[in-house]
């Protein structure tokens, strides 16, 4: 692997950095990209030859010059490992403990909602595991750990889904609104701390970005499980919670695809 690093003089702020990703980001052979803004240079970790990378840049008319290519060790692409590893390990942990509080309470209230909630929370732990593992990796790998992600989402969204008719269709108990609406408040919590200590790392490697996604739809699914227990309270009937768990599933499914979106 090699590092080539190029001065490009009209880069000076953020709109220049997101229209060089946009350019580099699809290449193949582009593993990572360092930017530095206010020293206006840019450093690509690639494979193979640096003059079509060169010729891509010069196109964008930024006033770009090669300074200097070089081997690259690993070490160099992924400085920022050590704080992705830390960051993961802790929102994994969150949503490991919030699984088996979601899933055991779940089943002492009835509730297909906080079930459903508690499988994507043990989803996003081994996705988290995924990502831990694609920490210090270089991009291909990144994205095949992203893949991988998706699929695991997409698979437990169909098992889900198929749970969700079959009660349907035979029926079920009430479920204990009081028990759906105070865990979900405390996963809600949860979520939103991971939430927002993703989004403040800022990080663009493809496996942070699926995390985030994850996570994302966590906060959705806690707040339609808060709404459906309230429901439950009106309406003396279990359909809501029959019907949040549908869409805590579909949200499962939608994510996947997202995750499939960011490996390309």
């Amino acid at each position: 692997m090699n590092k080539s690093i190029f001065h490009i003089a009209n880069m000076d702020c953020s709109a220049e950095e997101q229209l060089i990703r946009m350019k580099l980001v699809g290449n193949e052979a582009v593993e990572g990209l360092h930017f530095d803004l206010p020293g206006r240079q840019l450093t690509i970790f690639h494979t193979g030859a640096v003059e079509p990378l060169a010729k891509t840049l010069e196109g964008l008319r930024l006033n770009s010059t090669l300074i200097a290519t070089a081997d690259a060790g690993l070490a160099e692409l992924t400085e920022d490992a050590p704080a992705d590893r830390r960051l993961l390990w802790t929102v994994l942990g969150i949503n490991f403990f919030f699984f088996v509080l979601e899933a055991l309470t779940g089943f002492l209230a009835h509730s297909i909602g906080l079930l459903a909630d508690a499988l994507d929370m043990l989803a996003d732990a081994l996705v988290y595991g995924l990502a831990l593992y694609a920490v210090s990796r270089i991009v291909s790998t990144q994205k095949r750990v992203a893949k991988l992600s998706g699929y695991f989402q997409l698979a437990l969204a169909v098992g889900g889904l198929v749970e969700v008719l079959r009660r349907f269709a035979v029926g079920e108990q009430e479920p204990d609104f009081g028990l759906m609406m105070g865990i979900s408040a405390l996963a809600l919590v949860g979520n939103s701390a991971s939430l927002y200590l993703l989004q403040k790392s800022r990080s663009q490697q493809v496996h942070m970005q699926a995390s985030q996604v994850f996570t994302s739809n966590d906060v959705i699914a806690n707040m339609g499980v808060i709404v459906a227990g309230g429901l439950v309270y009106v309406t003396g009937s279990a359909w809501p919670d029959l019907l949040i768990g549908l869409v805590v599933f579909a949200l499962v499914a939608r994510g996947a695809f997202r995750i499939f979106q960011l490996a390309k």
